[in-house]
Order: C-alpha cells, then structure tokens, then sequence
C-alpha cells in the first residue's frame, strides 16, 4: 500500500513538473551576473542571454549585480522564486565563498541547482618581458633563488588569479608577493607597467597582450592543453605535475527550480553553445564550449569546494 502511494505520488509530480516545463517560461527571464558590465563573464552572459531570448520566446535580461566578491549577486538568486526565472552566472567564488568568509548567507550545496558549466576560459601564467624566464620550470628557479622576492598581482583576495597562484605555490615549493587589486583589469595593467613580474590572467584579458609581446605566456593552468593555445604547455607538463585551476562560467538556479525547467534550460543552453557559429565566436574570444548535464556540473561543483576550500585554508587566505 505504502509503495504504492509513494509511486502515485511521484507520478503526480513528474506530470506536474513536465507540465511546468512545458509552460516554462511565462515571462522574461533574469540572469544575474556577479561582475560589471564588459568583463569576460559578462560578454558571455550576453552571448548566451540573446540566443535563449530567440529559442525561449522572451527576452533574457542580463542584470549585473557586482560588488561583495560576487556575494551580492550570489544571494540574490539563492533566495529567489524557485521557478526558473532567475538565474546565476556562476564563477569560481561561488564555491569559494564558505571558505573564505566566515558567514555567507547562502549554501551552495542546499540553495543552488545545477543547470550546466557553459564554457570555461583558462588561466595562462604570464610574466612581464622584463622577467628573465622563458618557461614555468625557469620561474620556479627563480623564485627558489629569491623566496618572496618576486611579485604577482590577482584580481582580489580569495579571487581566481590569487587561488591559482596559491595553488601553484604551494605545489611548486615557492614562496611569492601578493599584491590584490580590485579587479584583474588594473592588475593586467600593473604587469603590463613592469610593477608585477608575473600573474595567473584570464586568457580571455591578455590573449592580445600575448600576441603583442608585451607579455610572456608561460604555461596554461587547464589538465588539457588549451584549444585557443594549443602551443603553449599546461603547468603541469611545465614542472607542476597535477596542477589545474580553471575559470569555469556556468548557470545555476534556486535550489527548488522544477527539475524538468532545469533540464530544458540545459537543453537549449548546449543546442546554444555547440552551433557552429557560436562555438565559433566563444574560441575566438577564449572561451572553451563544455555545456555538460545537470548531474556533472553538480559533481564538478562539489569537488571544486573542496579543492579550494582546502587551498584557502592551507595558504591562510582571509579577506580583508
């Protein structure tokens, strides 16, 4: 009796939930991005935001809620309705953020369902032309030479370029000045000056200084070489064997959003990123397509928490 109550239950909510989809959506949708307009996650965002507009039949808003290390934004959709209206952008520090801060007012775990990684851009280790090495193995040389001599810049505290290079650190065996900035673009600037020998960049913001030769590209951060890049080495084939820091771009919802609403977005986001034309728009602009299920990106966020949960620890990181 019990079973069979529990399984006309669970097809009443499958039928629910398939109709809801089916009606998904009823209005125009929102996606929140943590960063200001013109970033690289934001050129993403709207690359996406327009073909979901033409395939779903209203219009994709992009709102970008900047501010807080992507807390402000990260809240906002955590505690949105759960109806699939409401979506986040989502970087690396949304599974920073309960190691970092000492209370933040979402779960990544309980508040958020995975919809897809969208794309990923890598971090490439670059140095000013000044800084002697020509290879990751040279500049780990270095910097066994000089312990804490040498100066890196990251967009801020807890942000992807600082982690990465905490990570490459500490495998590396090499100690190392930071200097935060607020914002990976004035830190570029700074590396660009001479002011920094070195920084673990967003390929998507210094591709072009790559090509001028005003900096040096040294290794990419990705476990495969890069499809934009396929010339220069990862950093583990350059001297750091396991090394891998990503800077993945993906969607995620409020944690109740129906799973069939869910499913569809997946659908219509990878239909999106592996059309031709757009896969090719997101290479020339250092994006690498991934559009992967509901349930990978779930397992891939998990493992990204504890990965970086535990590099936040073991360097000591805490935000100012």
């Amino acid at each position: 009796m019990y079973n069979r109550t529990f399984a006309a239950l669970a097809l009443t909510w499958l039928a629910a939930s398939q109709v809801c989809a089916q009606n998904f959506p009823t209005r125009p949708l929102r996606l929140v991005v943590p960063y200001a307009a013109g970033g690289s996650t934001d050129v993403l965002a709207r690359l996406i935001g327009q073909k979901l507009t033409e395939t779903l039949g209203y219009p994709v808003v992009i709102d970008n809620r900047s501010g807080a290390g992507t807390l402000i934004a990260t809240e906002i959709v955590a505690h949105a309705a759960p109806d699939g209206h409401t979506l986040l952008m989502a970087t690396p520090p949304l599974v920073v953020a309960e190691a970092l801060y000492k209370a933040v007012p979402f779960n990544v775990a309980r508040d958020f369902a995975a919809v897809t990684n969208v794309a990923a851009t890598s971090n490439v280790l670059v140095v000013h032309p000044a800084v002697a090495a020509q290879s990751a193995r040279e500049l780990i040389a270095m910097a066994k030479a000089q312990p804490g001599r040498l100066v890196y810049g990251s967009s801020g505290i807890g942000g992807a370029s600082h982690l990465a290079v905490a990570l490459f650190a500490s495998m590396a065996a090499v100690e190392l000045l930071h200097v935060p900035y607020k914002g990976g673009a004035l830190a570029v600037t700074d590396l660009l000056g001479g002011r920094l020998a070195l920084m673990f960049a967003n390929l998507t913001t210094v591709q072009l200084h790559i090509k001028s030769g005003k900096l040096r590209a040294l290794a990419i951060g990705t476990a495969q070489r890069s499809l934009v890049v396929p010339e220069l080495p990862t950093v583990a084939e350059a001297g750091v064997p396991g090394y891998e820091a990503n800077n993945w771009n993906g969607v995620v919802a409020p944690a109740a959003t129906p799973r069939a609403v869910i499913e569809r977005l997946q659908r219509e986001i990878r239909a999106i990123v592996e059309a031709p034309e757009l896969r090719s728009r997101l290479l020339q602009s250092a994006f690498e397509p991934v559009a992967d299920t509901p349930q990978a990106f779930r397992r891939y966020l998990e493992s990204e928490r504890l990965k970086w949960g535990r590099v936040v620890r073991e360097a000591g990181i805490k935000p100012e």
